[in-house]
Formats: C-alpha cells, sequence, structure tokens
C-alpha cells in the first residue's frame, strides 16, 4: 500500500521505521508538526519524525492546521491508501479523514477502551496498572474510540517511568503497527467496536497535576513520580521554591516521619508520607542540574523539623 505517517515526536520514529523497512508497503510522505523553537537559543528545530524522514528522502508536509487547504490538497494529489499514525499531535478534520482510502490508523499506547486520551502512559502508571499495551484502531470523529484491528499487552514494572514504559511500547507497538497494515492489505483485518465498559480517559499532564501530595500514602506518591518522568517532572516546594523529585525508593522500615518532614542521614534522606517514608534518590532544584538528593541535602542544610510542600516561613 501507499502509506503517508503522521507522528511527531521520538516515540513514533520506531514505527516509521518498520514502515520503511517493511518489503510490501512503500512510505510516500509523513505529516508531523511544524518545526518548533528549540534549546536556549530557540533555534526552530524540525521534529524526530521529521528529521527521519529526512534521511530517507522522503516528502515531509508541516501543515499548521490539518484542515489546512493547501495540504488537503496536496494528500489528495499523493492520494494514499492508509495513513497510519503514532504521536502526531493534532486533531483531524474529517476532510482529511475521508482521502485515504482504508482511512487513518493509529498506534495507541494502551489496552482501548482504557486510557483513551493524550497520555495514556503516565496514566496507567499513576493508577498502577500492572499491564497495559498497544492498539490500532481506526480513526473517527471520538476521542479513540474507533473500531480496534489489533492489540499486544506489556508488563508494567516496579521501576518503570513513563519514560522507560512509553520507550518499550514504541518499539512493540511498531511491529503491531506494521501487521496491522499487512492485514488490512490482504484483507484478513477486520476492525471490531470497542467495548462498552472499561473506559477511562488520560487527558494530557499539566504542571500543576504533577505537584507532590506528601499527604497519601507512599506507594502513591512513588507512582506519581515514576508516572511524571520525564514530562512533565513531578515536584515540591521547599523553602518556596519548587524542587523536582526524579526518583524514590520505598522505605516501608521508617514511619516516624510526618506526611513532608525530611530526615538526613549521612548519604540519605527520607520524607514521611501517610504511610511509611520514601528515600529521596534524585532531585533537581529550580535552575539547577539534576542531582542526588544527599548532595542537595548537604548544599541546603536542612534544619530539624524542615517539610517538603510547604511555602516558604514568612
Amino acid at each position: 500500500m501507499r502509506l503517508v505517517f503522521a507522528g511527531t515526536p521520538e516515540v513514533a520514529v520506531p514505527a516509521l521505521d518498520a514502515l520503511l523497512a517493511s518489503g510490501r508497503h512503500e512510505v510516500v510522505a509523513v505529516v508531523t508538526r511544524p518545526d518548533a523553537p528549540s534549546g536556549r537559543g530557540r533555534h526552530l528545530v524540525a521534529s524526530p519524525v521529521a528529521q527521519r524522514a529526512a534521511e530517507a528522502g522522503i516528502e515531509v508536509l508541516r501543515p499548521a492546521r490539518p484542515r489546512d487547504p493547501d495540504f488537503l490538497d496536496r494528500l489528495r494529489q499523493i492520494a494514499p491508501d492508509c495513513c497510519p499514525v503514532v504521536a502526531y499531535g493534532a486533531i483531524l478534520p474529517p476532510a482529511a479523514l475521508e482521502i485515504p482510502a482504508h482511512g487513518w490508523v493509529n498506534l495507541h499506547f494502551s489496552l482501548l477502551p482504557a486510557w483513551r486520551g493524550a497520555a495514556p502512559v503516565q496514566h496507567a502508571l499513576i493508577a498502577g496498572d500492572e499491564v497495559t499495551g498497544a492498539t490500532t484502531f481506526l480513526i473517527g470523529k471520538g476521542l479513540d474510540d474507533g473500531p480496534v484491528y489489533g492489540m499486544l499487552t506489556e508488563e508494567v514494572r516496579s521501576t518503570d517511568t513513563s519514560g522507560d514504559l512509553l520507550t518499550r511500547l514504541a518499539f512493540a507497538g511498531s511491529g503491531l503497527l506494521a501487521a496491522t497494515m499487512d492485514g488490512i492489505e490482504d484483507g484478513s483485518l477486520e476492525a471490531v467496536p470497542q467495548a462498552e465498559e472499561g473506559v477511562s480517559h488520560a487527558p494530557k499532564i499539566a504542571v500543576e497535576d504533577a505537584r507532590i501530595d506528601w499527604t497519601v500514602p507512599a506507594l502513591r506518591v512513588d507512582r506519581i513520580v515514576r508516572g511524571c518522568w520525564p514530562a512533565p517532572g513531578a515536584w515540591t516546594l521547599f523553602r518556596g521554591e519548587r524542587l523536582k523529585v526524579r526518583s524514590v525508593e520505598l522505605d516501608r522500615d521508617r514511619t516516624d516521619l510526618a506526611p513532608g518532614e525530611l530526615a538526613v542521614g549521612k548519604n540519605t534522606v527520607h520524607v514521611g508520607t501517610a504511610s511509611h517514608a520514601v528515600r529521596l534518590q534524585w532531585v533537581q532544584p529550580q535552575g539547577k542540574k539534576p542531582m542526588k538528593a544527599a548532595d542537595w541535602a548537604r548544599g541546603v542544610r536542612i534544619g530539624s523539623g524542615e517539610r517538603l510542600g510547604e511555602p516558604a516561613a514568612q
């Protein structure tokens, strides 16, 4: 089939690579988000998908909005049979959905109908799911509610961050997407409506959503930290300034600390929660680079009774 691939971030590149390596399909163009400012100089940088397409000598379409007439006209000229999608980042209008004969087929990183939305991996970790996966489905007018072509499952590890889990799903899902294209082409796959039960939603996690509440149990704190890394990054307040918490470790033997209360040892920093304590492992003070929690604690000289999560003293 003639394919136009739609995707933007690094997580979409494995799927593009899998389709490029396929002997059955031809990727004739990619659709991606426009170049965006990056780095200290805020220079415009092409998306990872655009960069990979350029290396492969493929046409790159960067519409500001997928409803732009020039983009729709060019897509009609290309006349793709199908448009596979991985984390494109924009809503496709009906005029675009109608162009390919086999529609737009999305690789979504959850077991639909669970976790429909922009941040399925983060929400799965925060919710404590033990198993997640990836799904290919036909995009329609609703939010991730189209009929399903295929699924795969992936065990959630106790140390997974959202970055870890998303990377594994991106590579595993690339094979699922390629197999879905094969099945659509030879007619062996038929999309099946999603189950009506088990629907959950995974909206984008805002910075405020990533604030750590030390009055919840330690397991919940651990899930928030892992689910929000690397983006947007879990955080708390220390002396009125934001402190990112990159990783923690549960310490079920330490139960003497109040929620948010700090206890500093020679090479350890404990924080109290509603259950037992957690050990801070890596933190990132505002405006500084990440550092080991013990090094941070020595630098700021934590006093007796100081807590995380509280504003600066007046």
